[in-house]
């Protein structure tokens, strides 16, 4: 065969080759660590088990559960090769920019339009110089020496019943560590999904960013007890939270996020890490 037709065949069989779901799935993140809280609270990566057993069923996304304890020196590269982040870990505002290399890894995939997810305390950071960034990708905040928490039983009522996370999610009443006043985005869109009331005024505790970038974030500041991976809603608000800060489509009636007993079952692995 000639130089010619060979060239010509290959080029055929690229064109002819079918696109595949593998091909065209996204690539999300889980990023967690080991609890840093007493057993049965911030179990990490045992609620990204969960989240990830949600998303399984997703044809066009591909989710990779990674333990981010200690200091992660492949890790911009796996951002780098992303479509998005979830964090379900402890201090998130601070982990994201405390390496350098790191915080321009998600500064890269920001710039991108990539997906960025944050859980309960990855929303947060104890130090306010850590508030302007966060902001910028995230959209909100529970951040600075003047941070609000509580923790207790309270009622949790859907805020924008319109917004696709939302579809098949109900309010529910959470036993949870509530943030409240939380600080958020001047610029961007941020549309609170989920309100709480405390101390007499509502306060969102779950929120989507559409970013000036044109990218999206999604927060929630709930599930610091594990035990809430076991309501619906929670799965469900979570999993959908995912696939629209990744642009994918989300079923009219909700995701089905169903889950066994050992499923949501605490991982032995989940062992407490140094208290942060």
């Amino acid at each position: 065969m000639s130089r010619h037709l060979m060239l010509t065949w290959l080029l055929v069989c690229v064109l002819v080759t079918p696109i595949t779901a593998a091909d065209k799935a996204k690539t999300v993140l889980l990023l967690g660590q080991k609890r840093d809280h007493p057993p049965g609270t911030h179990e990490y990566m045992s609620g990204l088990h969960v989240l990830a057993k949600c998303l399984q069923g997703v044809p066009e996304l591909k989710a990779t559960i990674i333990n981010v304890d200690g200091p992660w020196p492949e890790g911009p590269q796996r951002i780098a090769g992303a479509d998005g982040i979830v964090q379900y870990l402890g201090e998130g505002g601070r982990w994201m920019q405390e390496d350098a290399k790191r915080q321009e890894a998600i500064k890269q995939l920001v710039a991108r339009g990539g997906a960025v997810v944050g859980l309960h305390w990855a929303i947060g950071a104890k130090d306010a110089q850590y508030i302007p960034l966060h902001l910028q990708w995230m959209g909100g905040m529970h951040g600075g020496p003047d941070r609000k928490y509580i923790v207790g039983e309270a009622q949790v009522d859907v805020a924008n019943p319109e917004h696709p996370i939302l579809r098949g999610v109900e309010g529910v009443r959470l036993n949870d560590e509530f943030y409240y006043r939380l600080k958020f985005s001047k610029s961007g869109t941020v549309t609170p999904l989920l309100k709480v009331q405390i101390e007499g005024s509502p306060e969102t505790c779950a929120w989507a960013f559409e970013r000036p970038d044109g990218g999206r974030s999604f927060g929630f500041g709930c599930m610091h007890d594990h035990g809430n991976w076991r309501i619906t809603a929670c799965r469900r608000l979570i999993a959908q939270g995912v696939l629209w800060t990744l642009k994918l489509p989300i079923p009219p009636e909700g995701l089905a996020v169903q889950v066994t007993e050992d499923d949501l079952k605490i991982r032995p692995d989940d062992r407490a890490a140094p208290s942060r």
